[in-house]
């Protein structure tokens, strides 16, 4: 009775937690008459469904445009991310020197600044490198928030790996490179794997640079187009941006449930061993 019970319970704490996607995926098939009839069930269709809100996302809106744009901006903001945060961590965790605690404390401190006080310092930074109204402005701008939290977990992933898996790899003729790059990276995968969700998904959802620093409709990305094109004064088309918002969750959605073992492993060994 108590295995039952809790199954019971994990089963109800599910869809509490699936009742908001489950409402927006039957939403953006409803028609306008059914979402303003108070007496209509809004887990259900009343009147028939109909797809002419999603179609009119695809054909009347740049949301492939947005979708382009987030996906490629994501890409070169986990790209930079790893490429400054890995060498950042390895040399934090693993060659000893007097300053790297304060540093590494330093470095997670700055993450915890709002994003609202560097504001006016990032943006003419992107006035001066002539990057306004364009998405390679938050290309610039995402790494300061996603470098310093990355350097975080990826030092506390990197103090679990036993020093002697590289130091046999240096005394088989290995670089330090060379040992960092043939054993240290693939033990530190599921580190890796948290770094790029972390990176990929804060990418995906700020809002407050992607909409100061990016007017174009062309440089938008999803975050910033789909509320804006979506929402025209006090006219929102509620369905299609229900369906905005599914069709960007489902796929990330899937991609994270195929790494959450390594994610988790990830996240709580960064946290535990930093």
């Amino acid at each position: 009775m108590r295995r039952l019970a809790l199954y019971a319970a994990a089963v109800l704490c599910a869809l509490l937690c699936a009742g908001p996607f489950l409402w927006s995926m039957i939403t953006m098939f409803k028609l306008n008459r059914d979402l303003v009839d108070t007496t209509h069930n809004p887990f259900w269709f009343d009147p028939a469904p109909t797809a002419d809100h999603v179609r009119y996302l695809f054909t009347d809106t740049a949301y492939l445009t947005f979708v382009w744009n987030t996906l490629w901006v994501g890409g070169l903001v986990v790209l930079i991310t790893l490429a400054f945060a890995l060498p950042a961590a390895y040399a934090l965790a693993r060659l000893e020197r007097p300053w790297a605690g304060w540093m590494a404390v330093t470095i997670f401190m700055i993450y915890l600044i709002p994003p609202s006080l560097l504001f006016l310092s990032l943006s003419r930074m992107v006035v001066a490198l002539g990057l306004q109204d364009s998405t390679w402005s938050l290309v610039l701008v995402y790494p300061t928030m996603t470098i310093p939290v990355s350097v975080w977990l990826l030092m506390g992933f990197l103090k679990a790996i036993p020093k002697d898996v590289e130091e046999q790899a240096m005394v088989d003729g290995h670089s330090r490179l060379g040992a960092f790059v043939r054993t240290v990276i693939p033990l530190a995968f599921p580190g890796i794997v948290a770094v790029v969700v972390f990176a990929f998904t804060l990418t995906a959802s700020e809002f407050i640079y992607a909409l100061a620093f990016v007017s174009p409709t062309a440089e938008k990305v999803v975050s910033t187009g789909v509320p804006t094109e979506l929402i025209r004064g006090d006219v929102f088309y509620w369905q299609s941006l229900q369906a905005a918002s599914v069709l960007v969750a489902v796929p990330i959605a899937l991609v994270f449930n195929l790494f959450l073992d390594r994610f988790i492993t990830g996240f709580t060994m960064g946290a535990v061993k930093a």
